[in-house]
């Protein structure tokens, strides 16, 4: 069987709808044009000129690569393709200057990708559960809303004390946590995060709108005491209300949370809890 690995075109989307993954509308087939040009590639490893396992990876803040979309058609599953097209593409990765950190996330059941990382020298760093509700008002209690900061050296203040000299995990967008460090933050516009300050000035709720097909408000909070902080949760009410009045179908909370985190989640809560994601990495 002659095998070959080569970056995907635009001309390979009718190969890559060819496959047989067994996924139902795969989105990467929906979004092809946008993972496979700018900071995104995407590669495929053909088996006697036929498309049989893809995969890519994204470059953020001009220093982290984060791999994935790997998929492989079923026809030629057990011949170990995964694990070879991956490497060259974690090798096509730090070919980028400026990398020091190649990386990828999946989720806890996904076993089959935990040792295709595993393979290619990556190891499991962080563990985050991705929690989604439409609204948390149900965790409200009257208190004021914290005070939002504007100034950008305050900003950079709390991500230098609370992420970047704890070494804690970073999430930069859904789906993509990274290692804090100051070049993560580097080209990062203060803007599209909106920073508020509690009462005591000893905490930090940060929020960013994001679009992963559906709007969110993606909410950071590295401490453990998210029911102990009065005001936090009415914090949330006013950015997530302005994401639904420019949305057309609604708008989510979205929470990265360590385990800890979620296991405070009292009984009937609003969040949809899938199982955890692991980030895997590797520093360069």
């Amino acid at each position: 069987m002659n095998e070959t690995i080569r970056q995907l075109t635009s001309d390979d989307l009718q190969a890559l709808q060819d496959m047989d993954t067994g996924i139902d509308d795969d989105y990467v087939i929906r979004v092809f044009d946008r993972i496979s040009t700018g900071g995104n590639r995407l590669f495929g490893l053909f088996c006697d000129g036929q498309l049989a396992s893809i995969g890519g990876y994204t470059v953020f803040a001009g220093s982290y690569a984060m791999l994935g979309r790997m998929r492989s058609d079923m026809r030629f599953r057990g011949l170990n393709l995964s694990s070879r097209l991956m490497a060259h593409v974690r090798d096509a990765a730090l070919t980028h200057p400026g990398i020091r950190f190649v990386g990828a996330n999946t989720q806890e059941f996904n076993v089959p990708a935990q040792r295709v990382l595993e393979k290619i020298g990556l190891s499991r760093q962080a563990e985050l559960f991705s929690a989604i509700a439409t609204n948390v008002e149900t965790f409200e209690y009257g208190a004021a809303p914290w005070k939002k900061i504007d100034s950008d050296e305050e900003k950079m203040r709390w991500l230098e004390t609370v992420y970047i000299r704890s070494g804690r995990v970073f999430p930069f967008e859904c789906y993509y946590p990274f290692p804090a460090s100051t070049e993560l933050f580097s080209g990062q516009p203060f803007a599209d995060w909106e920073f508020y300050e509690n009462p005591a000035r000893d905490r930090i709720l940060i929020t960013k709108h994001d679009v992963k097909k559906y709007d969110y408000l993606h909410t950071l909070y590295p401490w453990e005491d998210l029911f102990e902080q009065p005001g936090l949760w009415e914090t949330l009410r006013a950015p997530l209300e302005k994401i639904r009045l420019q949305s057309e179908e609604g708008a989510f909370v979205w929470m990265d949370l360590t385990r800890n985190q979620a296991g405070q989640l009292p009984d009937q809560h609003p969040f949809d809890l899938p199982s955890p994601w692991f980030l895997y990495g590797t520093d360069i």
